[in-house]
């Protein structure tokens, strides 16, 4: 009798895991997406760092050497003189001794948001506003810790600690639509990366900041309803418009300057920059040295990067490094530069490949740093006093990171061991380092490490995570690679149902993104369309499919030829490699060539309209979401960086345009796109279905009220996932 009773529960508890399926309301809730630590800062004295709570209450500082909880910086529960139930981040002044705090944070645009700061003094527990005067943006302490400046109403304040916290204007002509003082407009943010624009000098005493005159950017409107989740009680009767400054490609561009206050003789200056009237300026930095202002610049091809050393008081500036591309910079030259007091170091694909550089501070290269045929992806940091710099790299596969250093001789060091995806943040002292490793097949997992590699201790391994997929029909993960017609081999990764039958034909969904420098077959745990492990596909797998994604030409980590060879002319070779992948998964015995479908979000919406109209037949059905159908209706930053202005390329831009290719559209397809979207505007789903209706092509459309460029809030996404997984269901 005990024996069967075992016998039962064993069937029960089998039978039971086996029951469980993903559901689109989990992939919606993020139920299964891996946890990571977040408000992670390393501390001056190199051995401590400080994280905020999983609640949101309290700043809690850990040992580097154990990851144990040493102490806590900051707790809601003891902090005077408020009334705070939690908070959102923080920022601890270069002295430790003052943490602002961050509440009723209000998000703007991608990067840009408002919010209530409060200053907490760590050895007296007190907390007091920033200021009293509204919201504020882009809060920044001074070197000394002694003020504190930020932007509001697109002027900046400066607020002086040792004199009872006095709050003074630093610019007067900012204005909404017009003038912006310390911050980025739309365009600089999306496109450029940032949301502070100001500086302070290494001595205190001046600030440096970008003036953007927008005042001849072309407005663009959109309307604004009622809707829910939130509602907007206004518009119940007459809907709202929202306007803002959004320069189209080929249109005029924000006039920047750059200018610096003298804070004790409330001086301000203009720099004497020698730049094209139409360039771009997408950082400035203050130097170790008081009197060197480090100034960045573009041209509006973006194709030549100047950095310039600006003297904050003459104003004069001078050209200290200049880097030249046939097609264009990538972003990481100016995002990535760290200026030392005596060299700097910056990226550059000057052999082809992305890698590290040292110059002197007065821009005489001393050497590269790096070298081969694999991309850095990232900089982690020069530890002077033994002269070893630490980076990740690619070097072992496209699709993978590891973390290495190497010394002033040349000698190279990896130092993770885990293979897959690895990042690392180092201490002060480099003595430590925090490394947030993942796979196909392991979400992440972040460990505490010494500087020769050595795991000391697990700061978080997601086992909770790991047990609730652990009872998933999970579909099995695997990368692979072919060679197109055009013989460039591009790789994938496959994800088939957990109980697959090779005897079977199987019809395929295959997902991508496709835009220049993206990757999406990597391997790491965001895997997928949704960065979850893949849990959509684990979804429709488990309804039949086969799910699979293709980095086409264009995509990253294989080099700038690889990258740049669709300069020009986007979405030409992208459709062509994505229809070439289409067919060949058509050779394979599994899959049913009759029955692929395809689709992609923004860029990779914008390519499964160019997939679906490349003239092959290749997919039988297609879902387009938030899709660009003419870059001449996007930005310029953007737009120009691969595609130079309409009126230069009018050929690219035509051959690149789903609207021209409109009449050549093959399948059954589904636009789908946000009304209020900033980012890619609706009238290019409106103007795109209109070229679909008057060339007799019948399709389907999902529109969402109010909805910017990432569709959610409410059951927003979930009516989406749900919209797309119906409509491959039924056409597939």
């Amino acid at each position: 009798m005990r024996k069967l009773f075992a016998f039962i529960c064993l069937l029960t508890l089998v039978l039971g895991v086996q029951a469980q399926k993903v559901t689109l309301q989990d992939v919606a809730n993020g139920t299964y997406r891996a946890q990571s630590i977040h408000g992670l800062k390393p501390m001056l004295d190199g051995e401590h760092y400080t994280q905020i709570s999983p609640d949101h209450k309290r700043i809690v500082k850990y040992s580097f050497k154990t990851g144990e909880e040493v102490g806590t910086v900051f707790d809601v529960a003891t902090a005077r003189n408020h009334t705070l139930k939690s908070f959102d981040d923080y920022i601890l002044s270069p002295d430790e001794s003052l943490i602002l705090i961050q509440t009723e944070t209000k998000p703007i645009y991608r990067r840009s948001f408002t919010a209530v700061y409060y200053i907490y003094n760590v050895k007296n527990r007190t907390l007091e506003p920033l200021s009293e005067g509204g919201p504020q943006q882009v809060p920044l302490f001074s070197p000394d810790s002694h003020q504190i400046a930020f932007v509001r109403n697109n002027n900046i304040f400066l607020v002086k600690l040792l004199f009872g916290n006095s709050e003074s204007q630093v610019t007067k002509d900012g204005e909404y639509n017009k003038v912006l003082n310390g911050i980025p407009d739309w365009v600089y943010e999306e496109e450029f990366g940032f949301n502070r624009a100001f500086d302070f000098s290494a001595d205190s005493r001046m600030i440096a900041y970008i003036r953007f005159d927008e005042s001849q950017v072309p407005m663009f409107s959109f309307p604004e309803y009622k809707g829910m989740f939130p509602s907007r009680d206004e518009y119940a009767s007459y809907p709202g418009a929202y306007t803002y400054k959004y320069p189209k490609a080929g249109e005029t561009n924000s006039t920047v300057s750059v200018h610096t206050f003298d804070i004790k003789s409330r001086v301000t200056r203009k720099m004497n920059l020698e730049m094209d009237a139409d360039g771009y300026i997408p950082r400035i930095k203050f130097t170790s040295d008081p009197e060197k202002l480090a100034i960045m610049t573009l041209n509006r091809h973006q194709n030549r990067f100047n950095v310039y050393m600006a003297n904050p008081r003459s104003a004069l500036c001078k050209t200290v490094i200049r880097d030249e591309a046939e097609q264009y910079i990538k972003e990481q030259a100016y995002s990535d530069i760290v200026f030392y007091p005596e060299n700097i170091v910056m990226m550059s694909e000057r052999d082809g490949y992305n890698h590290l550089y040292l110059y002197s501070i007065g821009g005489n290269l001393i050497k590269q740093i790096t070298s081969g045929r694999f991309e850095v992806k990232e900089f982690l940091g020069w530890d002077q006093k033994t002269n070893v710099f630490y980076y990740t790299s690619n070097e072992e596969s496209p699709l993978r990171s590891a973390v290495y250093k190497v010394d002033g001789k040349g000698k190279k060091t990896k130092l993770s061991t885990r293979v897959g995806t690895n990042n690392a943040l180092f201490s002060k002292n480099f003595a430590y380092y925090i490394n947030t490793y993942s796979s196909k097949d392991t979400p992440t997992l972040i460990t505490l490490n010494n500087n020769k590699g050595k795991e000391m201790a697990t700061l978080m391994d997601n086992a909770e995570l790991k047990s609730k997929v652990a009872n998933l029909n999970m579909p099995t993960k695997e990368f692979f690679t072919f060679k197109t017609p055009d013989g460039v081999e591009l790789n994938g990764w496959m994800m088939k149902p957990a109980h697959f039958d090779p005897n079977k034909k199987y019809p395929v969904i295959m997902h991508q993104y496709s835009g220049p420098g993206s990757q999406q077959v990597l391997d790491r745990w965001g895997i997928g369309s949704f960065g979850d492990g893949g849990m959509f596909e684990a979804y429709m797998c488990d309804k039949g499919y086969i799910m699979v994604c293709v980095d086409g030409r264009g995509t990253g980590g294989r080099g700038a030829a690889f990258e740049k060879c669709t300069y020009l002319f986007l979405g030409v070779k992208e459709s062509k490699d994505q229809a070439a992948a289409a067919h060949y998964l058509s050779t394979l015995p599994y899959i049913d060539g009759t029955r692929i479908g395809i689709w992609g979000w923004s860029f990779g919406g914008y390519n499964t309209l160019m997939s679906m109209s490349e003239g092959s037949g290749a997919f039988k059905a297609g879902v387009a979401i938030a899709a660009p159908t003419d870059w001449r209706f996007y930005d310029s930053v953007y737009t120009e960086r691969f595609m130079r202005t309409p009126k230069e390329n009018g050929e690219g831009y035509d051959a690149g345009s789903p609207i021209k290719q409109a009449a050549k559209l093959q399948g059954k397809l589904l636009l789908i796109h946000g009304t209020a979207d900033d980012n890619v505007h609706f009238q290019n789903c409106a103007e795109y279905s209109e070229a679909l209706v008057q060339a007799n092509k019948q399709f389907d459309m999902q529109v969402y009220t109010n909805r910017n460029h990432g569709i959610s809030g409410g059951n927003t996404r979930n009516h989406l996932m749900n919209r797309v997984a119906d409509f491959f269901i039924e056409n597939l």
